[in-house]
C-alpha cells in the first residue's frame, strides 16, 4: 500500500495540488488571485513549470478558463547563480 504523497504543483514555493484546491473553495478567484494567494509561479522558475498546472486547476474547479490580461511577468532571473555562490563556497 503507497502512502499518500501530496502532489506539489508549485516545486518553487512547494504549492501543492490541495492548497490550490482548498484556496479556490475558500475564495472564488481568478488564476491571476489564486497565484498570488498561494505564490504559485512565483518562485525563481517565474511559473514556468507550473503554470499551466496552476491555470487547470482553475478551469476544472471553478469552469473559468483563464485570463492572461494582466500577466504576472514570467521572466527569468537577472543574473545567474552558481550554486557554488548559493552555498557560500568561494571556488
Amino acid at each position: 500500500m503507497m502512502d499518500s504523497q501530496p502532489l506539489i504543483v508549485c516545486r518553487c514555493e512547494e504549492v501543492t495540488l490541495a492548497d490550490l484546491q482548498k484556496t479556490v473553495q475558500a475564495y472564488p478567484c481568478t488564476a491571476r488571485e489564486l497565484k498570488l494567494r498561494t505564490r504559485a509561479g512565483m518562485g525563481c522558475c517565474g511559473g514556468r513549470t507550473c503554470r499551466i498546472l496552476v491555470d487547470s486547476v482553475i478551469e476544472q474547479t471553478t469552469g473559468q478558463v483563464p485570463s492572461h490580461t494582466v500577466p504576472l511577468g514570467y521572466q527569468p532571473p537577472v543574473r545567474p547563480i552558481s550554486f557554488m555562490t548559493l552555498g557560500g563556497r568561494k571556488s
